[in-house]
């Protein structure tokens, strides 16, 4: 049993091509004896018909008309070609039969409609005669060295070379169709394996744009995702493992001196302790959320909210902190524009609002600024958060919003997750809408989560996004 796919392509290039070369061999041999068959019988008419008026005309008439022949060759070498007695009825203008042959008496009438397929016989625009054309082939046989079928011998001859001719091509081209298609699967398929063995990453030429080209793109799309998500997976992991590891060492190593009498537990110890606890309970439960919102699990409790008064309650959050830095923290009115209601969960929103505002007040200066604004987009509501930080650099634009990334890889995480950015996405994401950042370095960043309008849905706490 073949398991190739270019034999089992080629073997049905050259099925299909023998068939339809058969079928147009005997179309074209047939159809070339039936229409060579109809040249040679009205050929043999016309001339019958010249030859019977120039003998009217010679002889005044029809008297002494004994007969038609047909010349027919003799098949013995050396003699003359014989004669055989015409197929042909032959009568007078009243359409008296002077000539009947094996049909008709000579001296009969024959009747207006016999007359009906005749053929005229005319001499100076006169009508003298009929004719009535019989079976000619059937008694006048065709000698097979004539010309007529040594004719049809050669159409036939040039018939057989080209359908030969034309499965050799077939053949020829089905090997090469076959592997032109064939070939990229195998380079897939081999890469899959490569992949199974662990081999991430690895991509196949794309030969063609074609469905097979797209086939292979996609696969080395895949494959490039493929092999970022495991690194991004391993990052992720050493990242999570590095910040649990930090506050850990600090907990055990303060119930360590506790337990050994080295450290008294004064509210000062605690203090430090309850922080690095809160650190682990926080990085756990963005980690949860996460979670929740890659399996499309979060649960959203979504009712129809105000998109300036989440702003504005966001900005109240952080007023104090932006205070004592110096930073300038605002919220931009509508300028008079009427903005529908979202139907989101005000508590999830409230979360995505004050990361993006955390963040921005982490990389703003003192003496900055970070406005809020909100504004329609077709059928999105746009929610802004602007500050005159330092900006990103364009290498690390499209990852700000991977876990765990950090432009800086020099910068102390300050305590914080490097979850903040991932989590706003998540959530944006599970409401319908998405997130994007736009930063100018010296300039400042703006970061926007856009959010369908029109997404009602039950107001349940079991709902899902």
């Amino acid at each position: 049993m073949m398991r190739s796919l270019a034999a089992k392509l080629t073997l049905a290039f050259l099925f299909v091509s023998v068939i339809g070369v058969a079928l147009v061999a005997v179309f074209v041999s047939r159809r070339a004896q039936s229409e060579f068959d109809r040249f040679v019988l009205d050929r043999y008419q016309l001339d019958l018909l010249t030859d019977l008026a120039a003998y009217y005309e010679q002889n005044e008439g029809w008297d002494g008309f004994s007969g038609i022949v047909v010349r027919a060759p003799d098949r013995r070498p050396g003699r003359p070609p014989s004669s055989l007695p015409a197929p042909v009825v032959l009568t007078d203008a009243e359409g008296t039969v002077i000539y009947g042959g094996r049909r008709y008496q000579a001296g009969s009438q024959l009747a207006q409609d016999t007359l009906t397929g005749a053929v005229p016989v005319e001499v100076d625009g006169q009508r003298v005669g009929w004719v009535l054309f019989g079976e000619v082939g059937r008694t006048a046989p065709v000698s097979p060295q004539s010309p007529e079928l040594r004719f049809l011998a050669g159409v036939n001859r040039a018939v057989l070379f080209g359908a030969l001719g034309a499965m050799v091509v077939a053949l020829l081209l089905g090997l090469l169709l076959a592997r032109s298609i064939s070939r990229p699967v195998s380079e897939v398929t081999a890469a899959t394996r490569q992949m199974a063995d662990g081999e991430l990453g690895i991509q196949v030429p794309v030969r063609t744009q074609d469905e097979l080209g797209q086939l292979a793109d996609a696969f080395n799309r895949m494959s490039a995702d493929l092999g970022r998500a495991t690194a991004q997976r391993r990052q992720m992991t050493a990242d999570i493992a590095h910040d649990l590891r930090n506050p850990l060492s600090v907990l055990l190593g303060y119930l360590e001196a506790l337990s050994a009498g080295k450290l008294e537990a004064d509210p000062d110890t605690l203090a430090v302790m309850y922080e690095r606890g809160r650190q682990l309970q926080h990085l756990v439960d963005d980690l949860r959320i996460l979670a929740l919102a890659d399996a499309g699990e979060l649960a959203l409790d979504r009712r129809p909210v105000s998109a300036q008064t989440l702003l504005e309650h966001a900005a109240l959050a952080h007023m104090v902190q932006a205070r004592q830095r110096g930073i300038a923290l605002s919220v931009r009115d509508a300028d008079g524009e009427s903005l529908p209601p979202i139907h989101v969960d005000p508590q999830r929103l409230a979360q995505v609002l004050s990361n993006l505002v955390a963040n921005a007040l982490r990389f703003t200066p003192a003496d900055g600024r970070i406005e809020l604004a909100a504004r329609r987009e077709d059928d999105l509501i746009l929610l802004q958060v602007s500050d005159s930080g330092a900006g990103i650099d364009p290498d690390d634009l499209p990852h700000i919003f991977e876990r765990f990334y950090r432009g800086d890889k020099a910068r102390p995480a300050d305590g914080q997750s490097g979850l903040g950015l991932a989590i706003a996405k998540g959530i944006v994401a599970a409401h319908g809408g998405h997130m994007r950042a736009v930063s100018t370095l010296g300039q400042g960043t703006t970061i926007t989560a856009a959010i369908p309008i029109d997404r009602e849905r039950p107001k349940t706490s079991g709902s899902h996004g």
